[in-house]
């Protein structure tokens, strides 16, 4: 093997290391992107979760309030009803 024909296997070699090194940092720097993406998704949907919760709780708080006040508008009807009759 001459001198040249070695230099241009090296060239071929680390042709080949760039073309396949490339597309695999490329794929790496996006898989990394992406799992930054989905940590901070998760985050969210905590955080929605949380918010969802309470907001539950407030309405059923609510309605709890509104059964006692119908229950003692019922009651007060019912012996209105009662003193007309």
């Amino acid at each position: 093997m001459t001198e040249w024909e070695v230099f241009g296997v090296i060239v071929a070699l680390t042709a080949f290391a760039i073309s396949i090194c490339t597309p695999i940092i490329k794929l790496n720097t996006s898989i990394t992107r992406l799992i930054e993406r989905l940590n901070m998704l998760d985050e969210g949907m905590d955080e929605l979760t949380e918010k969802n919760h309470k907001s539950h709780e407030r309405i059923w708080v609510h309605n709890e309030e509104q059964d006692e006040k119908l229950n003692d508008h019922e009651t007060r009807i019912t012996i209105l009803e009662k003193k007309e009759k």
